[in-house]
Order: C-alpha cells, then sequence, then structure tokens
C-alpha cells in the first residue's frame, strides 16, 4: 500500500492561479528540464503554455507546503480533453496523429496530455493520488478509451532504434485503435530478433511503460516534435480492455 501525504490533494485547477501553476511546472519539466521550447512559451515569467490551454481541465496536485503567493504549489499536472469537448475545440494529438480511427468508433473519448510531476516528488505517491482523481474523472464522464502522446527525450530515431522497434513489435494497437502519425516516422527500425531487449526496455520512459502494464497500445509510427526537442509515441488505452487487475490499481475499483 502507497503512504498518503497529508499535505498534497488533487483537484481541477479552479482559478488562474492554479493554471499558472500547472505552466509553471511544465516549465521546469518540458523547458528547463527536456529543452522544449514553442511560440506561447514565456520564458521571462517561466511558464509552458500553448494556445489548447484555454480550453481543457487541467487536473492540479498541490503540496500545502509550498501554498505561498507564487505559483509553485502545483507539483503535478495531467491536462484533459473530453470527446464532447474536442467537437468544438479539437484534440491537440490531432496535430500530430490521424485519431480517425478513434473518432469514427462512436466510443467515449479522453485526451490525456502534459502530464508532468515535480522532481522531488516522483517515486512516491505523487503519481498514485494523480492517477486515483483520474480514475473518478473517467468514471463520472464514463469514458471508454484513453489516448496521448508521450515522449522520448531527442529527436534522432535512429538513437531511438531498440526501444521504438521494442514498441512497435510487442505492442502495436489493434486495427480499431490504430492511430498513424501525420508526419510518419517507421518505429520499426529493427527486426524483432536484432533488439536488445533488456536495454530497449530500460530505455522506455517510466510513463509509456505504466500505460503499458495497464494494457495500452502504442499507434502506427512516431513522431518529431523539433520544437519540443522529443519523439512522440501515441499511447492508446481501451478502458474494457483493462484486465480487473489492472483497473483495480488504476482507479481503486474492481
Amino acid at each position: 500500500m502507497i503512504a498518503h501525504d497529508p499535505h498534497l490533494a488533487v483537484r481541477l485547477a479552479r482559478d488562474t492561479r492554479d493554471l499558472k501553476g500547472a505552466q509553471r511546472l511544465r516549465y521546469r519539466v518540458f523547458v528547463e528540464e527536456l529543452g522544449g521550447d514553442g511560440p506561447l512559451v514565456d520564458h521571462d515569467a517561466r511558464l509552458e503554455i500553448d494556445a489548447h490551454d484555454p480550453h481543457y481541465d487541467h487536473l492540479v496536485l498541490t503540496d500545502a507546503r509550498r501554498d505561498g503567493a507564487g505559483f509553485d504549489h502545483v507539483v503535478g499536472a495531467y491536462r484533459l480533453m473530453t470527446g464532447e469537448n474536442a467537437r468544438q475545440h479539437g484534440f491537440y494529438c490531432a496535430t500530430e496523429y490521424d485519431l480517425g480511427v478513434l473518432a469514427r468508433s462512436g466510443r467515449s473519448l479522453l485526451e490525456l496530455g502534459r502530464s508532468c510531476l515535480h522532481p522531488d516528488y516522483r517515486g512516491g505517491s505523487a503519481m498514485y493520488l494523480l492517477w486515483q482523481a483520474l480514475a473518478g474523472y473517467i468514471q463520472q464522464r464514463r469514458i471508454e478509451v484513453l489516448f496521448g502522446v508521450a515522449s522520448f527525450h531527442g529527436t534522432e530515431p535512429e538513437r531511438l532504434a531498440a526501444p521504438l522497434s521494442l514498441l512497435h513489435a510487442r505492442h502495436l494497437a489493434p486495427p480499431d485503435l490504430r492511430v498513424r502519425s501525420l508526419v510518419h516516422q517507421p518505429m520499426d527500425l529493427l527486426p524483432e530478433p536484432e533488439i536488445d531487449r533488456r536495454a530497449a526496455t530500460a530505455a522506455i520512459p517510466a510513463l509509456i511503460k505504466a500505460y503499458l502494464r495497464l494494457g495500452g497500445f502504442v499507434g502506427d509510427g512516431a513522431f518529431i516534435d523539433a520544437p519540443f526537442n522529443t519523439t512522440d509515441v501515441c499511447l492508446v488505452l481501451d478502458v474494457a480492455r483493462m484486465d480487473p487487475r489492472s483497473r483495480a490499481l488504476y482507479g481503486g475499483t474492481s
């Protein structure tokens, strides 16, 4: 059992300060840590902003010990867009992946993005608390399919040949969930027998491995996001395909 920290709380952003707290955390992780950038990034204020932010729900993890006058109270964040809201505002992922197979399914969709944790909170209860709150959001809105891009650091696919090839070989989405990158970067760069599975697995970011453990899949092809200095893969998770143990770990339900 994961010990609960009484100073930590999760909520949907309720005001501008919470939103800016999420954007401050994103700046620390995606800009300072990973070397990303973008046209709306505010380097002076240290806020990672994009044009999609006003249309999304922002799930924030806060620490009461950091609740001063600034924006540093947010230590974890997710950005969420339901399929219903996307009919008006669109999905961020649609700038990188053809989501037609999901849109045509008629199923209830949720896009997850901008997932990040402050470095001091990784490896403890913080991500578990975020995921519990996310599960409540999913259950309340009766979401059936989750998806979103997750990133490898760097934009040179040949350096990521082993982990990308392993993902393609072992975790490619079935046809009814198989989104495809718009500017297609093949992931099957190595024949499966040539993949060093141990090294490839070690090179896969923890967030991607977490979704794979829940029963997630990857779409067809990666996407090179040069401004963010990342190579992205699209993760797709069908709630109905999760086994009962995974659902219990993820959402506290059976």
